[in-house]
């Protein structure tokens, strides 16, 4: 598939190569996520304006989960109960937190006009799998049984994440409908990571090696995973869920200069082919990651929109 980045991606792709970062497989995970951070005060916009934006603190089995929620200014109330959605940060399941797309979750408040959850799960490889699917589908059973306390419609609960969150939004489903957790109303996968298989044709073109490189996904991959065998496990690899009917309403969003495009695209299909409802969004001159730098790439701001308008078609 030929691949042009848009002008300004192009541009912001120059300027990581001109700055000299270095490649994340060449660091710690405690150095990669500090680099990760960094980069967000370049990129990120200027957020909207909440009415409140709190921590929050879920019991797990092993403790407790950091999170923290965003509520918007004007929410679609009914009955005095807010839609809400779960988010899960993206970073290879080794970087991000609840500050790496803090930006992001008030956007998506704001345009979806929810209250939005972010989860602040354990991370590789200090936790390898299945600890942050784990995490996943224990914050969001806690907080659809806490809903009301938190002032969220049960009946409006959606799930949603960037790549590595995409894949943990994309486990989450699939756990719930199996019965380990709440009836979701939808699952907004972001550039979604669903087969450690990685045989894709976009994991070997050479035009989608772009930030997010063929190399540091296998880094990201080994730090995560125990070892080969959990590549089967769907829990790490949701594409290999052999049924995918009965899954929540999708928005799947995918870009052109993404290791990750081929695999997105092909869940969405498998999705409909399912019966699933499910919306699709290409952006064919991104990289993967453009979503959280609205402050250099107009076109995440336009997927924040669409993705805010397409969550609030969910009631």
């Amino acid at each position: 598939m030929p691949i042009v980045l848009d002008p300004d991606a192009a541009a912001v792709y120059k300027a990581f190569q001109d700055a000299g970062r270095p490649a994340y497989e060449t660091l710690t995970a405690a150095e990669a996520r500090a680099y990760y951070l960094q980069a967000r005060l370049v990129t990120n916009p200027e957020p909207p304006e909440l009415a409140r934006v709190a921590p929050l603190s879920i019991p797990a089995p092993h403790g407790t989960i950091p999170a923290r929620i965003y509520v918007p200014k004007q929410p679609r109330l009914q009955n005095g109960l807010a839609p809400a959605l779960v988010f899960f940060h993206g970073g290879g399941w080794v970087i991000g937190d609840l500050d790496s797309h803090d930006v992001a979750c008030r956007q998506l408040a704001d345009a979806g006009a929810l209250i939005v959850i972010a989860i602040d799960y354990r991370l590789a490889p200090e936790h390898k799998f299945p600890a942050a699917a784990d995490d996943a589908v224990a914050a969001t059973k806690w907080i659809a049984a806490n809903a009301r306390e938190l002032d969220i419609d049960p009946a409006r609960l959606s799930i949603g994440g960037d790549s590595a969150g995409g894949n943990l939004a994309a486990v989450v489903a699939l756990a719930a409908r199996d019965g380990n957790g709440p009836k979701l109303a939808g699952q907004v996968l972001i550039y979604p990571a669903v087969d450690f298989a990685m045989t894709h044709g976009s994991h070997s073109e050479p035009e989608t090696s772009v930030l997010l490189t063929h190399s540091v996904i296998r880094w990201f991959r080994d730090h995560y995973l125990n070892g080969a065998a959990d590549i089967h496990d769907w829990r790490a690899s949701p594409a290999r869920a052999e049924n995918l009917a009965g899954l929540p309403p999708a928005y799947v969003l995918t870009a052109g200069a993404d290791p990750l495009r081929d695999e997105g695209d092909e869940y969405a299909a498998r999705l409909k082919q399912a019966g699933v409802p499910v919306t699709t969004r290409h952006f064919p001159g991104q990289f993967h990651g453009f979503f959280t730098m609205g402050k250099l790439l107009q076109q995440a701001n336009v997927a924040v929109s669409e993705i805010g308008a397409w969550l609030k078609t969910l009631g």
